[in-house]
């Protein structure tokens, strides 16, 4: 099974094996055979990759909703894939801790991406959509909400681990973060709202994601998988707002009082998770050509924004074909060749500066307080005691 990581979206970290303990000067150390790295499970890397083309594609598709095949696909997919990659992060974070340079790990890895691609998507929107000129770092501008909910998330591990009922906790504060509508500023709605899925892959085992490779689990992912969508076609889709599906407004602006709120929430919580499972059942188990680029999805996510805001900034919406069944297919189709490429190795090593920085230079050796000068006082004080009582 693979190591921790500290996102869904970044690759897994390469092992390396263990460098043998100093000898001693008096006796030579005795050979020991080196320890074999531990293997990734191609599994996880598969799933990122499925999931990233979901993302890319309901992306693309966004401006087609006019077509009622379009609002549905688009609807069912918004209901789990974000969640996917926030479970898979949680699974990945449950060994998190502000040792061993985690805590760096967290500032370069998620907070300068951050810092850099709120600046450039809001220099982009100014740019090419020809509007007002805004930045603010603490109200995440379009796909960069994650970044800012996973930050929030990861530093939130410790306190998870430590409370009985936490799935449980984490359950009512969405459900209750949803009955106000919650300041833009971090995202508050989303950070709270989506929370349950990350403290879900928390507590996630090893042995729950193999019983998920079995045949019969495949078997019922698949039909879980057709029958939501029948399900979301015929009926969701003509009753329920899309903006539900974002995680981002509370009862008040939804026009619905708290106990349809509440209800609402729940239900897309069940039913997020059951599609999460079923997606996952049928996510390949083996190596192939595409496992690799699994580790790469934090490029496409982040990137592709560029290009499906650039399409909606020109109207390259408004040609009639993509306005219909084949031509939403098309359209999907587009952007999972889209994510694709944004995986590969060329992408990568042209962004890594932006993505995954290398920023040693700023960082310092742990500082802890000093608590030898109190030791010290204590010291100094019970020597001078036996003087005085003499």
């Amino acid at each position: 099974m693979s190591t921790p990581q500290s996102s869904a979206f970044q690759p897994l970290p390469r092992s390396q094996a263990a460098l043998p303990a100093p000898s001693s000067l008096a006796e030579p150390a005795a050979a020991e055979p080196a320890r074999k790295p531990r293997q990734r499970d191609p599994f996880f890397d598969n799933a990122k990759f499925f999931a990233i083309l979901l993302v890319v594609a309901g992306h693309i598709i966004q401006n087609l909703r006019d077509i009622h095949f379009a609002h549905a696909l688009y609807l069912f997919v918004y209901t789990f894939h974000m969640p996917v990659f926030i479970v898979i992060t949680g699974y990945f974070t449950r060994r998190f801790t502000f040792a061993g340079g985690k805590a760096r790990k967290l500032l370069t890895n998620v907070a300068v991406p951050y810092f850099v691609f709120e600046t450039a998507y809001s220099t982009y929107h100014w740019a090419v959509g020809h509007a007002k000129f805004e930045l603010s770092l603490l109200d995440p501008y379009y796909l960069t909400w994650f970044l800012m909910a996973l930050f929030a998330w990861r530093l939130s591990t410790p306190v998870w681990q430590q409370i009985r009922f936490p799935i449980l906790v984490a359950v009512v504060i969405s459900l209750l973060s949803g009955m106000s509508q919650l300041p833009g500023t971090l995202e508050m709605n989303r950070v709270f709202g989506l929370v349950p899925f990350y403290v879900l892959g928390l507590f996630l085992k090893p042995e729950h994601f193999e019983t998920l490779k079995k045949g019969w689990a495949a078997v019922l992912g698949a039909l879980t998988m057709v029958g939501g969508f029948a399900v979301t076609y015929l009926f969701v889709d003509r009753h329920m707002a899309t903006e539900w599906v974002y995680w981002r407004s509370g009862n008040p602006t939804l026009h619905v009082n708290n106990l349809v709120g509440t209800g609402m929430r729940l239900g897309l919580l069940v039913a997020a998770t059951v599609l999460v499972l079923a997606f996952l059942s049928l996510v390949p188990r083996r190596q192939h050509w595409f496992t690799s680029l699994g580790s790469a999805t934090l490029y496409a996510y982040l990137l592709h924004g560029f290009a499906t805001k650039l399409a909606d900034y020109y109207g390259w919406y408004h040609f009639a074909f993509l306005h219909t069944v084949l031509g939403v297919l098309a359209a999907g189709a587009a952007g999972a060749l889209l994510a694709t490429l944004l995986c590969t190795p060329p992408v990568r090593w042209l962004m890594r500066w932006a993505l995954e920085p290398n920023m040693a230079w700023a960082f310092t050796a742990l500082r802890r307080p000093k608590n030898y000068l109190y030791s010290g006082r204590r010291r100094r004080r019970a020597q001078a005691e036996p003087e005085h009582a003499g």
